[in-house]
């Protein structure tokens, strides 16, 4: 879930989540539940408007990498539930798929924890992003989280500077939501709807692939994310300006540069602590299991 104010550990001082978590999303979360990873992770920006239609990404996935060429999808849909027939246009289709969070999550649950305007876009979009380097949190599916990015040790020592232990627990109000959701229908959601999130995803950039394929493979992704043992160091992303930073916490980078260069879900993942995290490829491991439908994702 996104923090309210911060945008911590951005691999550089732009506005983008550090990573995770990863998105991956709950439309493909609470579509999906799926998308349930995502959300826990990611930091913070302003409420921003409703997403654009989708255009093609700047930068080639960093991982994982590209599908290859197939005649069809990888891991079929429709051997979960078969998609509705009659669904809206894409572009219209925001009061149909909150309706139907709605009645799966309750309507409190949802407008507390999601945004669901351009919802399946915003999904479709940070499942994609949180295997690259940056996440934009303009595009995140949930509401920003209370509080702020925390970090412990000695103030007076840069280099000795971690994230607090504290820190874990802004995420344990999202992280209760998303277990309680009930796997089995929200999958058969994401189901439904699919044809939403495939057109979402061919609008991003790409035509002839299948967004379920990426899902599958992002999931395995995040559950690649390292889990450190011990105090995690941070450090300020130095800025050379002499005007006072009102906000310093938001360039807050990893101090090892082998974690540093982890995705922005893999970050999230990293940064919630490794209980939350083991919570979190708890859930991602389940619904991985749930959405890969090939024999081959499977055993994988």
């Amino acid at each position: 879930m996104p923090d309210q104010d911060t945008a911590e550990f951005r691999p550089a001082p732009e506005g983008a989540p550090a990573a995770p978590w990863v998105a991956a999303a709950v439309l493909a979360c609470a579509t999906a539940a799926g998308a349930a990873w995502w959300f826990w992770l990611r930091p913070v920006e302003p409420p921003a408007a409703p997403p654009p239609v989708a255009s093609a990404p700047q930068e080639a996935p960093v991982a994982p990498p590209p599908l290859p060429e197939a005649s069809g999808p990888q891991n079929p849909v429709g051997a979960l539930a078969p998609a509705d027939a009659a669904l809206p246009a894409l572009a219209e289709s925001d009061a149909r798929v909150a309706g139907l969070l709605g009645e799966l999550l309750g309507a409190g649950k949802v407008a507390s924890f999601l945004v669901t305007d351009g919802f399946v876009r915003r999904v479709v979009a940070t499942v994609d992003n949180l295997a690259r380097p940056q996440a934009p949190a303009r595009m995140w599916p949930v509401q920003p989280m209370a509080q702020r990015f925390a970090v412990g040790g000695d103030a007076s020592s840069p280099a000795l500077q971690t994230i607090a232990p504290a820190n874990a627990a802004r995420y344990a109000a999202f992280l209760d939501f998303v277990e309680a959701i009930p796997m089995e229908p929200a999958v058969a959601l994401y189901a439904r709807l699919y044809p939403l999130f495939q057109q979402a995803y061919e609008e991003l950039g790409y035509p002839g692939r299948y967004f379920n394929d990426r899902l599958v493979a992002v999931l395995g992704h995040l559950l690649q994310a390292p889990e450190p043992v011990g105090p995690v160091r941070v450090q300020l992303l130095p800025v050379n300006t002499e005007v006072p930073n009102p906000r310093p916490w938001v360039r807050y980078e990893f101090a090892d540069p082998a974690l540093e260069s982890l995705s922005s879900g893999q970050k999230i993942l990293v940064r919630m602590g490794p209980a939350n995290e083991a919570r979190a490829k708890a859930l991602v491991r389940e619904l991985r299991r749930r959405v890969a439908t090939s024999e081959v994702a499977r055993k994988q």
